[in-house]
């Protein structure tokens, strides 16, 4: 099958090893991966920080560098979710019916990664193995809008020789939220204290997801927590095998104590005066669309 990435302004300046692993993976099960070089940003950015009408132009370029293919894989879910949910609002905006029926028809095409995989080509073991303990974060957008469930579970339960550890209270927000997590610093670093506390509570090696972005986030308050722990895409996972395995990296040397107390730590810090460094790093996009 030829297959179109839609790789994700996010993965594309930040997480290119995410593009590369679907890449890796997809030709590993037989198919073809083409990379369409006009493809730019989706327009995320823009709709959720009001400038809509910004979007109209994002919205045809994407829908007419996509239309050709079949099959298209969006490396994030925030982003797919983006063109699936919030497309036809802003065809209406643009008041053009036919930028709506091509953006219906175009994202009735549109995957992420597990349904892809397990939807359209039939695959629930991808052949993959990765010797580590994993626990996994549904994240909002796949989890409310795109409704993929336990497809990524699926996956990961066949991949060979990983242990797979549950996540406490998994359907809770990390907190990220694009632009939230920079207009709504506190609130965002205190939710996503509380999913870290969660995920470190597994004692995992490995934290992995669909959304680079709150993997972003997470990771950045893992490692300001000393955190063993590693923040991973599930598309690189899946790329790893017995002859090629995923180079995890030297571990971090965590700091044994216990998550309560770290917690608890943490809550004293919000309480009093808020350390900056719990706030996500910012997307580099993001200056540049922020009202001054």
């Amino acid at each position: 099958m030829r297959i179109a990435l839609f790789i994700a302004c996010f993965n594309d300046v930040m997480y290119p090893q995410t593009g590369k692993a679907m890449v890796s993976l997809l030709r590993r099960l037989g198919h073809e991966v083409v990379f369409p070089a006009d493809q730019t940003c989706c327009g995320q950015m823009h709709f959720n920080t009001g400038y809509q009408d910004d979007c109209i132009p994002l919205a045809e370029r994407f829908c007419s560098t996509f239309d050709p293919y079949d099959v298209v894989l969006a490396a994030s879910g925030s982003c797919a979710s983006m063109v699936k949910e919030y497309y036809p609002v802003v065809a209406d905006r643009a008041k053009s019916p036919a930028l709506k029926a091509r953006s219906e028809s175009v994202s009735s095409r549109l995957y992420e990664l597990s349904e892809l995989l397990i939807d359209v080509l039939g695959v629930t073991d991808t052949g993959s193995y990765f010797p580590h303990s994993v626990t996994y974060h549904p994240t909002c957008h796949t989890l409310r809008m795109l409704k993929i469930g336990e497809r990524p579970l699926t996956l990961l339960r066949n991949v060979d020789s990983i242990d797979i550890v549950d996540l406490p209270e998994p359907e809770e927000c990390c907190g990220f939220g694009g632009t939230f997590s920079v207009r709504n610093g506190d609130t965002s670093a205190a939710m996503g204290t509380d999913k870290v506390a969660s995920a470190m509570s597994t004692h995992a090696e490995i934290l992995t997801a669909a959304d680079n972005s709150c993997l972003m986030h997470l990771g950045g308050i893992l490692s300001r927590a000393r955190s063993s722990m590693r923040p991973l895409h599930y598309a690189e996972i899946l790329a790893s095998t017995r002859e090629h395995p995923l180079d995890t990296g030297e571990a971090i040397p965590a700091v044994e104590r216990p998550v309560d107390a770290w917690r608890s730590e943490q809550a004293q810090h919000d309480h009093g005066s808020r350390k900056p460094e719990l706030r996500s790093p910012m997307h580099p996009a993001q200056h540049q669309g922020r009202r001054s």
